[in-house]
């Protein structure tokens, strides 16, 4: 059986963005995904927008997920949104806590995810797939690495049937990860999430931020490239590319996309690893 293979984007702002999203998109539908996901912005600031991108995909014929966030909603909201998305026959979903808008004060009525999958597995029984977060090299807000894999396993044992993890480029944590989790009676797939470099000082920012962690040889090999971007994205994608392939040898039940609404790497990624999955 292929292992599964999946790709993210996030909601456009402008009609401009909307419309080069299609075009992305339509490249992408050619390599044949499981699924495309779209994004749910802080404090649910996209809701209407992700909402709409959902009605495309769908419309286009292709399984369409989106992600739900519960932080600064209350279950009312979040009841009228998971009725729109039954009334749209939308089958799976994403689940997260998600983050407060700038400004934003009010948590909401759920605060966590395992909370937010109780709360839809009570309001809709089995009618969605629910994927939920992972965080290999740790959430950035945990408490301890310990701490990290108990929430994830209160997640999983609140209802979840997948996990899709933050991106990484150490393998090594992944599969340590994994074991971990098993350890804890987690036995859902747990798909890694893979982040084609691009412009990389945007991505060092945001990895940052996020937890994820650029190796010391990746970065250095990288920065010695200066402001040769051919050069980087050459690289970038030889790199990912051996992170995909290693990954999908050793046993890992797929590979989720974040595409940064951009096809041409992705797609360069998956020819070059096109053997490994067939």
């Amino acid at each position: 059986m292929n292992p599964d293979f999946s790709i993210e984007f996030f909601p456009p702002q402008t009609p401009e963005g909307a419309e080069k999203l299609k075009a992305e998109r339509a490249l992408l539908a050619r390599l044949n995904p499981d699924f495309f996901s779209v994004t749910y912005g802080a404090g649910g600031s996209t809701r209407e927008r992700t909402f709409n991108v959902i009605r495309e995909i769908a419309a286009e014929g292709h399984l369409a997920v989106p992600h739900l966030s519960c932080i600064g909603a209350s279950r009312a909201d979040i009841r009228v949104m998971l009725a729109d998305f039954k009334t749209a026959n939308i089958r799976r979903l994403v689940a997260l806590r998600g983050d407060l808008s700038s400004g934003m004060a009010d948590m909401g009525e759920l605060r966590h995810a395992n909370e937010l999958v109780e709360f839809i597995r009570a309001e809709t029984g089995d009618w969605f797939h629910i994927d939920v977060a992972a965080y290999p090299e740790w959430h950035p807000q945990a408490k301890s690495p310990v701490d990290d894999l108990q929430n994830f396993a209160r997640k999983v044992k609140s209802g979840a049937d997948g996990a899709i993890t933050q991106y990484f480029y150490n393998a090594d944590a992944y599969f340590r990860f994994v074991d971990e989790a098993q350890k804890l009676g987690v036995t859902i797939p747990v798909v890694p999430g893979i982040m084609p470099i691009n412009n990389f000082s945007r991505l060092a920012r945001f990895s940052d931020a996020c937890g994820a962690e650029i190796p010391r040889w990746l970065r250095k090999k990288i920065e010695s490239y200066g402001d040769d971007t051919a050069s980087i994205r050459a690289y970038g994608i030889e790199v990912v590319s051996e992170l995909c392939r290693r990954l999908l040898q050793s046993g890992a039940p797929g590979l989720h996309f974040y595409s940064m609404n951009q096809s041409a790497l992705i797609t360069q990624i998956l020819a070059r690893i096109s053997g490994d999955r067939a």
